[in-house]
């Protein structure tokens, strides 16, 4: 149509979101659909949390807040960054948006000219690179390798920053691999940040509170604290707390900064939701518990999905540190005929295939900027994990 803005053609849809529709749809139909598309864990709301947004509402906190967030959410943030990362912000460094997605776009709105780079190593969220280019920058993205965990090394990042670059994005634990950085893993790649001072980081950090084993979290600025006038860090209350739907991201950074991205929600969406803003209140300063249990919920399921895939034929299923999500390569399967008669010739055709054929919908490696793989969330129960997998293995021996 002659007139939609030009930015439109520069944009995908949200293939994750889509496979989770196509899910739906077909469930709608009749088919006995195992959906393993969404990036959500299937846990409820820990009560205390619900419980504090209905003594919100009995309270009669009802009304705009803030643009920024409620002076207690704010404050309940430099407490967080504090306790858990060692990091010093004011309340005024603070922001909180309608979700994490709401604070990356405030950010690049506030920062993006034409012919900006970001760097974007792959595979990556699929949001990122869409962002960039709606705001009218240029996404550079750089694969990772499969050998090095899906990690991006120091060579690797020296080699695409240029004199164009605003900002280096970083994602830890992953989305979609569960890749997560070691301190000192991480520090190599601050020590490059440190040679181009141009070069702004932004820190997603939401599935910071899913780590396995012994494996430690860090974030950038805590590794190299140099690097704290030129670092957002992002995170919000989504993954840790299973508080998707209530859509609360919040990032601290330089203050500058931080008066910009309040200026531009200003004239956006002004504050996030009074009632999810005193739930996360509440998440952020209650019993950390939820979180511990939840963890442990998870490891166990990534283990069963990854004995699991390494078994099926074809598909080699690194194990991740973190998040909750696996991203098996299906490259062993290019070129064989699905029992459908198609030839599969790519992971897109991978994840069609087994969809017709088994009922499992999984999101294709493609989506995420590296391929052949596709990405598996085992945020569900282990009985329908056990099953998917079993379809997944019969869909792949049945593969000629």
């Amino acid at each position: 149509m002659a007139f939609l803005a030009d930015a439109l053609s520069r944009v995908k849809p949200s293939a994750t979101i889509a496979v989770s529709q196509k899910a739906r749809e077909l469930k709608a139909k009749g088919r006995d659909i195992i959906g393993l598309g969404a990036g959500e864990p299937d846990f409820d709301t820990p009560d205390n949390v619900k419980q504090a947004a209905i003594d919100a509402i009995n309270r009669g906190e009802t009304k705009y807040t803030p643009v920024s967030g409620i002076p207690e959410l704010r404050k309940a943030i430099v407490d967080k960054f504090k306790r858990e990362n060692n990091l010093d912000y004011k309340v005024e460094q603070t922001i909180v948006g309608t979700g994490g997605k709401q604070i990356l776009f405030n950010a690049f709105m506030a920062t993006m000219n034409a012919g900006d780079e970001v760097i974007i190593p792959a595979p990556y969220w699929v949001s990122y690179p869409e962002m960039v280019s709606i705001c009218g920058g240029t996404p550079v993205t750089i694969s990772t390798k499969q050998e090095n965990n899906f990690k991006l090394t120091a060579e690797e990042l020296e080699s695409v920053i240029t004199p164009k670059t605003k900002w280096f994005i970083f994602n830890s634990p992953s989305n979609p691999t569960g890749a997560a950085y070691s301190a000192d893993e991480l520090k190599s790649l601050t020590d490059v940040l440190l040679k181009h001072p141009h070069v702004w980081i932004l820190t997603d950090d939401m599935y910071e509170h899913l780590t396995f084993g012994d494996f430690k979290f860090a974030t950038p600025v805590e590794v190299e604290p140099k690097l704290y006038d030129r670092t957002l860090t992002m995170n919000g209350v989504s993954k840790a707390y299973a508080m998707t739907g209530w859509r609360i991201g919040y990032a601290a950074g330089p203050i500058e900064l931080i008066k910009a991205m309040d200026m531009i929600q200003g004239q956006q969406t002004s504050g996030a939701s009074s009632i999810a803003q005193w739930a996360a209140v509440e998440a952020l300063n209650g019993p950390q518990d939820f979180v511990t249990k939840n963890k442990a919920i998870f490891e166990g399921r990534r283990d069963l999905v990854v004995s699991m895939l390494n078994q099926a034929s074809g598909i080699v299923c690194p194990k991740p540190e973190g998040a909750f999500y696996v991203y098996p390569s299906c490259a062993g399967l290019i070129g064989k005929t699905a029992p459908t008669g198609k030839v599969i010739e790519t992971d897109e055709d991978f994840v069609s295939e087994l969809l017709e054929s088994e009922g499992v919908a999984v999101v294709h490696g493609s989506a995420f900027g590296l391929g052949p793989n596709f990405r598996i969330s085992y945020a569900t129960s282990e009985d329908i994990l056990e099953e998917a997998c079993k379809r997944i293995q019969r869909f792949c021996a049945a593969c000629k």
